[in-house]
This record gives C-alpha cells, sequence and structure tokens, in this order.
C-alpha cells in the first residue's frame, strides 16, 4: 500500500515542521517535501497537531479544499484534513504540504512554499486509500 510518512523535527509554540516522503507499494520513494502543522498541544481540537502514529486516509474533495485528503479515525479528532495552506494561521489541527520551507510573510516563522503544486502532485501520485505514518524526531 502506497505511505505518506511525516517526520517531524521541529517545533515551537505556534508550529510544527516536518519532511515528507512518499512510497509507493514496492517501497520506493516517489515525492518528497515538507509538512507544516500546529505545535503539540495534547491533541486538543482546533489548536494542535494530531499525535505521532499510523493512520489511514482517503482522498476527498470539498468546495472550501477542493482535491484534499482526510485522514480517518484520528482519537477524540474529526476532519483532520490534508489541504493547501501555507502558514500555521491556515491550519486548525490539518497538515499543509509545500515543496520548501521560506519565512513569506517575515514573522519569524518557515512557512511552506507552492503548496498548491504540492497538493497537485499528492493527489496525483497517491491512490484513493493510502497509510498516514507520522514520527516524531524532534530533539
Amino acid at each position: 500500500m502506497h505511505r505518506l510518512e511525516v517526520l517531524r523535527f521541529s517545533e515551537n509554540e505556534q508550529q510544527t515542521l516536518s519532511k515528507f516522503i512518499v512510497f509507493d507499494d514496492y517501497n520506493c520513494e516517489l515525492a518528497q517535501g515538507f509538512i507544516l502543522e500546529l505545535p503539540n498541544k495534547n491533541n486538543q481540537t482546533s489548536i494542535s497537531r494530531i499525535n505521532e502514529g499510523e493512520y489511514d486516509c482517503v482522498k476527498r474533495n470539498s468546495e472550501k479544499y477542493k482535491d484534499h485528503f482526510h485522514v480517518l479515525d484520528v482519537p477524540e479528532r474529526s476532519y483532520i484534513l490534508i489541504h493547501v495552506g501555507n502558514y500555521h494561521t491556515d491550519t486548525r489541527g490539518c497538515l499543509l504540504p509545500g515543496d520548501s520551507l521560506v519565512d513569506i510573510n517575515k514573522d519569524g516563522l518557515k512557512d511552506v512554499v507552492n503548496s498548491g503544486n504540492t497538493m497537485k502532485i499528492l493527489n496525483r501520485i497517491l491512490p484513493k486509500e493510502f497509510k498516514l505514518i507520522i514520527k516524531n524526531q524532534i530533539l
């Protein structure tokens, strides 16, 4: 089964930064980039990232986010998505992908760049259902 691995490497009071890698059914790397999430606030709704672990994901479409992904069965949370966004203020617990990290708005925090393009790539290479594996590697 295809999988999206998210390796968290940095966090502060506002956000968490991660690297992502997409693997196919044969464990071959298909793509990589970065993920921006909220900080760790004990999985609290709307103010925290989700917990480390393994989740099932499915493709989804909505008026607001167009083609994106739904992270299923997150304990004590609902509608955790992987969708387009650049800043920690663009999420209430979801994962925002991009191809690099830059302080776009000059607030001293790294933002994800080219999120729309990155989502197009993810939508092209990930199947209807896949695994999301999140690992904390923050020192």
